[in-house]
């Protein structure tokens, strides 16, 4: 089924390995992006192909939304403010480009009969610890007025958005919630802890864990999420659902640090860094957050192939520079948020 398909946020680590996977597929795409944390660099690959468009504008350009958006078939809303330094460190722009910049898509997509995509995250679930969280899973957030919670707040709003739109208006929504996806072209610039880890290794540098370390996370590979996203898409059963994404293998972050001196072979040591001093007074952090994908293997057989070592041997070798997704099966190439 080839179709016009719009990426928001499609210059960044995720929309751009969507893009590429789109475009191998025979799709013509229309990227929007503001390039305020994505990077033209990640598309350079598709500059010269005669399906791929970059447009340079803000999901908040309600106008520009509604442009582009009348004229596809599908819409892939993965433009969000992202990190937890851009959370913490600019609040209020990041409520507005992820509360408004959302309804923007979602309306301009039921105006035009487009089925859409709203990336959500595992930040919805806050505080929930329990093993293997599911779409029903309770969310636990904290205080209302700590900065820590205000993307976890928002991205439930984001999910609430397309909800009801689907469920008042028809429109085919799905909700995909990502748990730490990892892989080339993933910056730790803003937070991103494993491209933050495999970067200081690489220098030498001391690895900073924040905390004491014990905290324990699954981080899944962008090569094994990007395929699922575009299946969902076209399996009506997951329309107006939200559907878990991510890996299988669980690891505290000191393991986590571990595993990368070792991969690297590193001289590099551990410093702990108290949650204070990283993000400032009051972070708060989860002890563990693990998926149950169970949902996502009904609806499209979905069974993440890639371990955790292949994952981070990917980004060693490859660095920061673009890698693309050469054909629609998943790479061979193994690749967190």
């Amino acid at each position: 089924m080839h179709v016009k398909a719009v990426v928001t946020g499609g210059a960044g680590f995720i929309g751009s390995h969507l893009s590429d996977y789109l475009v191998a597929r025979g799709h013509r795409i229309v990227v929007l992006d503001d390039l305020s944390t994505g990077s033209e660099t990640n598309l350079k690959q598709l500059r010269d192909n005669s399906s791929f468009e970059l447009v340079k504008g803000s999901i908040l350009d309600k106008g520009l939304v509604d442009d582009l958006i009348s004229d596809c078939d599908t819409v892939f809303h993965l433009a969000a403010a992202v990190g937890v330094h851009t959370i913490v460190d600019r609040p209020l722009q990041s409520l507005r480009t992820n509360l408004h910049g959302t309804e923007n898509v979602v309306e301009a997509a039921a105006a035009h009969g487009a089925r859409v995509m709203v990336a959500s995250t595992s930040e919805v679930y806050g505080k929930n610890d329990a093993d293997g969280l599911t779409e029903d899973s309770d969310r636990i957030l904290g205080s209302a007025l700590k900065s820590r919670w205000s993307y976890a707040a928002a991205k439930g709003l984001d999910e609430l958005v397309a909800y009801v739109y689907g469920q008042e208006t028809g429109l085919p929504t799905v909700i995909t919630r990502f748990f730490n996806i990892v892989g080339p072209r993933q910056t730790g610039r803003y937070g991103m802890v494993v491209p933050r880890f495999v970067s200081q290794a690489l220098a030498g540098e001391p690895i900073t864990v924040y905390g004491d370390g014990a905290q324990r996370r699954c981080f899944g590979s962008v090569f094994d999420v990007v395929p699922a996203v575009v299946q969902l898409m076209e399996t009506p059963a997951a329309y107006n659902q939200a559907v878990n994404l991510g890996g299988l293998e669980e690891i505290s972050i000191r393991g986590l640090a571990e595993r990368v001196i070792e991969l690297t072979g590193s001289t590099s040591t551990i410093e702990y860094v108290p949650y204070d001093e990283a993000y400032g007074e009051g972070y708060e952090d989860m002890r563990r957050r693990m998926p149950d994908t169970t949902l996502a293997g009904k609806l499209i057989d979905y069974r993440p192939s890639r371990r955790l070592d292949d994952i981070i041997t990917s980004i060693i070798a490859h660095g920061q520079p673009a890698v693309p997704v050469a054909s629609p099966a998943p790479s061979p190439e193994v690749a967190v948020a």
